[in-house]
């Protein structure tokens, strides 16, 4: 290891000093925490009396790495949410869940699914005016290996509902050099649960607010093959005014061995969803009323109406154990309308796309193997967009005042390679060549034409990994990513109605990226008398240097791009569990992100030819801290029921670039008692179900902000308020 490490981080004549000073500090960080090791020693009392190091591990996977892989052999941080985590939620939000898992941070922006979601950093710019709610930026999210982020990088979460969910896997490290596109991180949610015989569940909500959802889940064994089905509806009335919402959600899958050696699945999911929006609010507004709506977004009821549908089909083939391919293709129709900003909007589109991969294991000798893979993925999105007038009902009106055509295309070409000597050592190298196009058409300007950019881009990615033990590895990675300016951020949509010239904005260029990031592992089961029965840990460092970070301005309306930022942060996440029924969880990220060179031509804001220059001022949107912390209590005796106590809190951040406009930080306490596991009523039924209190002392705080928000009248118009004291009461029955 030694030699390795000088290797990449004294003697390469690439990397700059500066870097390398940073990469030499993490890295002895890492070996510091090794020592975890010598501390908590896996022990066994053999019949001799004396003890002797065991390991009892089964070993966990991960699937979003393209490949199913063990968590301890993979050279970038990733983290697991199982089913048990998420039978306690109301599932509506990511935010319920995500909120627990080192370096995500994801913040409800008025109660329901629509939350702000970023991984460190990536996708800190998805809230604001323009196109945004609903939606979030530069991270990829998939249900079932099928992708819910579109061509051009943005993700709603129209089919997403957690109750539905069987596990979450979570890449925290950029991804781009396997997804492409937006992968600064990697959200993988499985729906499909693991099936022994046949069940049927049905489950009820009550919640503050009116909350009500009814969900239904199903599944059975046929032959070769598993079917389950779901099906989740609810509705919402909103704490705050003008911010209710109504969901249902339908999956079905089907996975099926034709032969031996092959497999393959049919998905089927559609979801209808509406809801409203309640928009910022002024310190003054949010200090006097935090309930009230912003007076415009009521008065035109800005709203979201999405209805969506896909059918997904995957195969793989094993043609010997050596050599497997795998196939996937979609086709995810979608009717979106929406009130905003004065105006109806119809937007009809198709997303098509799929993937094709090729894996080789290969066997040199007993101590050296290799894995490559190598493939091909490609998404197109198009179709129409009407913008008419607004009528007095809020509903469409009479006048089209836009007609255009709107469209991306991702290609991309990837190939990794990772050699694994002797059960220690794991290398990873690959990359990924993308090919994003745009297109837009406007058939009411002629003139204008249809107009193309694209962007082409190559990532690479490396990576080592060393196990200490079968338990416990080290690793280190550097690599690149890429993210293209979404659809509406292409858009120039003039500020003050002076773009007649452009459908694409021919300023903004991709966000690209190198990470550097070291970190360590371990897994510890201890014998069954020990007092404590089993500790899990992971640290993450990294380093990120990026240049053309895309900014919004005025909530969103339109976008910058700063020259050179950075982000460094560690991260760390702790589970235990105790012999007497206690668990213990937490995570904690830190981070420092600044502009490095940033310089703001402020003629929109009609002031010609000055600028501002924000040169070390923090990144708007990204607070320093945040963590979460819960212990739950559920002993044998207590036939699987449980208690829980849980806090999550993040530290202040600003809102804009010049750092004057701050969110306080705050702190949220929750609890809940349920049972866990089915409690039996005769040899059909079994029940289960919880009640949870959230922010239980009534805490007022900012749940989300907009970033570089409007001004009116001197003041920034930025708060969306954060939920007051909340209770949910749930109970399923089931029959296996």
């Amino acid at each position: 290891m030694r030699a390795i490490f000088k290797f990449f981080f004294i003697n390469s004549k690439y990397i700059p000093r500066c870097i390398k000073d940073k990469m030499k500090n993490i890295f002895i960080i890492t070996l510091l925490l090794n020592s975890w090791t010598v501390i908590f020693p896996q022990t066994k009392l053999d019949p001799a009396g004396k003890d002797s190091i065991t390991y009892q591990l089964n070993p966990i996977t991960i699937s979003a790495t393209r490949y199913p892989e063990q968590i301890l052999e993979i050279p970038y941080a990733v983290s697991i949410i199982n089913k048990n985590q998420l039978t306690k939620l109301k599932g509506y939000g990511l935010d319920e869940i995500l909120n627990s898992v080192p370096g995500v941070l994801a913040q409800s922006r008025s109660g329901n699914q629509d939350v702000r979601l970023m991984i460190r950093g990536f996708g800190a710019r998805g809230a604001g005016d323009r196109s945004n709610s609903g939606t979030s930026r530069g991270l990829r999210v998939m249900v079932d290996g099928f992708p819910e982020t579109e061509p051009d990088g943005r993700t709603s979460f129209d089919n997403i509902d957690l109750s539905l969910a069987d596990n979450i896997e979570i890449i925290r490290s950029n991804s781009s050099a396997l997804w492409g596109n937006a992968s600064g991180g990697i959200i993988n949610i499985s729906s499909i649960p693991y099936i022994e015989k046949a069940f049927v569940n049905a489950q009820g909500y009550l919640g503050s607010f009116g909350f009500k959802k009814y969900t239904f889940q199903s599944g059975a064994r046929l032959g070769n093959g598993i079917v389950a089905a779901s099906f989740s509806s609810n509705t919402f009335e909103g704490w705050r005014k003008h911010s209710g919402s109504k969901r249902s959600i339908f999956n079905l899958g089907f996975i099926s061995n034709l032969e031996e050696n092959s497999k393959h699945g049919v998905y089927l999911t559609g979801s209808s969803n509406v809801f409203h929006i309640p928009g910022p609010l002024t310190l003054d507004q949010y200090n006097s009323d935090p309930k009230q709506a912003n007076p415009t977004y009521e008065k035109r009821d800005e709203r979201r109406y999405n209805r969506t549908g896909r059918i997904g089909v995957t195969f793989e083939h094993n043609f010997n154990s050596n050599h497997l391919i795998s196939v996937m293709a979609f086709v995810n129709p979608k009717y979106l309308q929406r009130s905003e900003r004065g105006t109806f909007r119809d937007f009809t589109r198709y997303h098509v796309g799929g993937n094709v991969l090729y894996n080789q294991s290969y066997k040199f000798s007993e101590s050296l193997n290799n894995k490559l893979i190598l493939g091909l993925d490609e998404a197109y999105q198009d179709g129409a967009i009407l913008f008419y007038s607004l009528s007095n009902t809020n509903n469409r009106g009479n006048e089209l005042t836009s007609n255009k055509r709107e469209g991306a295309n991702n290609f991309g070409a990837f190939l990794q390679d990772e050699i694994n000597i002797a059960d220690d050592v794991s290398i990873l190298i690959g990359g990924r060549l993308d090919n994003i196009a745009y297109f837009s058409e406007d058939f009411l300007d002629p003139k204008l034409g249809l107009q193309e950019k694209s962007f082409k881009h190559f990532t690479p990615k490396a990576g080592i990994t060393y196990r200490l033990t079968p338990t416990h590895s080290i690793y280190a990675n550097l690599g690149g990513g890429v993210e293209v300016p979404a659809g509406n951020e292409t858009d120039p949509a003039g500020t003050y109605g002076q773009d007649t010239v452009y459908l694409i904005n021919p300023l903004l260029e991709p966000i690209t990226s190198t990470t550097f990031e070291a970190g360590t592992k371990q897994i510890i089961i201890f014998n069954s008398e020990e007092f404590i029965q089993s500790l899990n840990y992971d640290l993450a460092l990294y380093y990120i240097n990026i240049k053309n970070d895309i900014i919004p301005y005025r909530g969103g309306r339109f976008y910058f791009a700063a020259g050179k930022t950075t982000r460094s942060g560690a991260e760390f996440g702790l589970n235990l569990q105790l012999k007497n029924g206690i668990s213990f969880q937490t995570s904690f990220t830190y981070s420092i992100n600044k502009y490095n060179e940033y310089l703001v031509d402020s003629v929109h804001y009609g002031v010609p030819g000055k600028v501002a220059d924000y040169k070390d001022n923090k990144v708007a949107g990204i607070p320093d801290l945040f963590y979460s912390a819960s212990i739950s209590y559920s002993p044998d005796y207590m036939k699987g029921v449980f208690l829980s106590f849980s806090t999550n809190g993040i530290g202040k951040y600003f809102v804009d670039d010049a750092n004057k406009t701050e969110v306080p930080a705050y702190n949220i306490f929750n609890a809940s008692i349920g049972i866990l596991n089915d409690l039996k009523i005769g040899n059909l039924f079994s029940v289960k179900g919880f009640l949870s209190v959230n922010n239980i002392t009534d805490k007022k705080y900012v749940g989300s902000a907009f970033i570089n928000p409007d001004l009116i009248a001197g003041k920034a118009v930025y708060i969306e308020p954060g939920l007051p004291r909340n209770f949910t009461a749930s109970i399923c029955i089931a029959i296996k």
